[in-house]
């Protein structure tokens, strides 16, 4: 590793408030496949491996927090709420803040394409950042981490429910107020193979209700479910004449 390196795995260690000894394992933790791939050196080894560990440390403190702060909640309810609660959206806009996209080791075809600021890619760095924090500092560091960096929002989710997902909730609310199930098209496809942009709609009763991009139809169909309910009272009355 060049000093280069070592003062901007420094940096990042800092921004992180970990003491990280062991920067060769950060750096692996930051390897995206795209990155092992394209320089085909002897020696690099990219991080999957780590986010497996990472995932694995996350589920078990996220669970044990929700286990000791909700004593009253029912097991499929920690359930609901963990899933929320370290699913690829929230843990990007962790490492979004965190601005881990930044110091990502990756190939110029990936980093051209977006791949600093993709979700997935952000997600599963944040988890193998947490697997390499698990192992140079052990588990209390990166209870710790989490405690300071993730388990904020939990309160949020639990009291709004933000753990039941836009398409349930719309669903929901359409069979009850127009006994109706909405309907999701995929309207168009942009960008090349492995970085496609979808965009959706969601009708009710042949009425449009709202349109959303992902990268992923579900995420594509999530995002208009969003967008239908954030405008479902003025939606509902123009085309039904409903207050």
């Amino acid at each position: 590793m060049t000093k280069k390196e070592a003062s901007r795995l420094k940096v990042l260690s800092k921004r992180l408030k970990v003491s990280v000894k062991d920067l060769e394992l950060l750096k692996k933790a930051l390897t995206h496949r795209s990155f092992v791939n394209e320089y085909k050196k002897g020696g690099i080894e990219h991080n999957e491996r780590l986010e497996f560990l990472g995932d694995a440390v996350l589920e078990l403190l996220v669970s044990k927090y929700l286990f000791e702060t909700y004593p009253d909640r029912t097991e499929g309810d920690l359930t609901s709420f963990r899933a929320a609660t370290v699913r690829t959206e929230s843990l990007s806009e962790e490492a979004k803040k965190l601005e881990i996209g930044d110091y990502i080791y990756m190939s110029k075809g990936e980093e051209q394409t977006g791949g600093r600021k993709r979700p997935y890619i952000l997600a599963n760095t944040f988890e193998a950042v947490l697997g390499a924090m698990y192992l140079d500092q052990g588990l209390p560091v990166v209870q710790k981490f989490l405690a300071r960096e993730l388990f904020y929002k939990i309160s949020e989710i639990v009291d709004k429910r933000l753990d039941i997902d836009s398409k349930s909730k719309l669903q929901e609310i359409s069979q009850e107020i127009l006994r109706e199930t909405p309907i999701y098209e995929i309207i168009r496809t942009t960008g090349p193979d492995h970085a496609k942009i979808f965009t959706a709609k969601v009708l009710i009763k042949d009425k449009d209700f709202g349109q959303g991009k992902g990268a992923s139809k579900q995420e594509a169909h999530q995002n208009a479910a969003t967008n239908a309910l954030d405008n479902w009272k003025d939606l509902i009355a123009e085309h039904f004449g409903i207050d």
